[in-house]
């Protein structure tokens, strides 16, 4: 798999019900949807060149065996922050420009530390080709928001979001789980360690979904029966 298409696959993965593509569902509402790529391009542009700068030079310090190690292991923490889900907690709010700037500085900030921009250093460090995987991650963020402007504008949500989180998170953990038995040293790789590996990540899942579940429930507000004699 070439690294411009492995940027695009992943970041794509890991865009699919992310807070950002939130907040392109949002804008979409309010602004013209050229207005809404055209900034999330130019802040994903800036974002992502700052992650894989940051990517590329972590081999400078570290081996790049554990590099690998540490990136699988990440692609199974991003499967697990999928299926958790995101809200967009008042981010599409926040900002008082232009449609444009204020588009821009909100995905700007909203991707500082997101799963994107952790997916997209993971990328840099794994293929150490800055150009290459700053173009793919761009791409990918146009391709996942503007599917996310589709899914929720255009076809009114007809596609259910759970179906897509899962399918996303379901790729990102098997590449995560491929990588680490491709990197990790074979007195690791034992069926008992292999299978209780599997077993936690599953767990893990199960944990994930219960917490999600949990969390919207308090965020449904109770209503109130009204008294008729009042």
């Amino acid at each position: 798999m070439s690294v411009y298409l492995a940027s695009v696959i992943f970041v794509v993965l890991a865009e699919m019900g992310d807070k950002t593509q939130l907040l392109a569902m949002a804008f979409a509402s309010r602004y013209r949807w050229q207005t809404v790529l055209c900034g999330v391009f130019v802040a994903t542009l800036v974002n992502h060149f700052m992650a894989v700068v940051a990517g590329s030079y972590i081999t400078r310090f570290i081996p790049m065996e554990y590099i690998q190690i540490g990136a699988s292991a990440s692609f199974i923490l991003f499967g697990l922050w999928t299926i958790r889900g995101d809200t967009l907690e008042g981010e599409d709010k926040r900002f008082n420009f232009s449609p444009f700037w204020t588009v821009a500085v909100a995905f700007f900030f909203a991707e500082m530390g997101d799963k994107t921009q952790l997916a997209t250093v993971a990328l840099a460090t794994k293929y150490n080709n800055i150009i290459v995987v700053w173009l793919g991650t761009t791409t990918a963020m146009i391709i996942a928001d503007a599917i996310g402007i589709i899914i929720g504008i255009v076809l009114g949500k007809k596609i259910p979001e759970r179906l897509v989180k899962w399918f996303a998170a379901i790729v990102f953990i098997l590449f995560g789980i491929i990588g680490l038995k491709q990197y990790l040293p074979p007195k690791y790789l034992t069926t008992p360690v292999m299978a209780g590996g599997i077993a936690c990540i599953i767990l893990l899942m199960f944990l994930v979904v219960k917490m999600a579940d949990s969390k919207k429930k308090k965020l449904v507000p109770e209503t109130v029966p009204i008294d008729p004699d009042e």
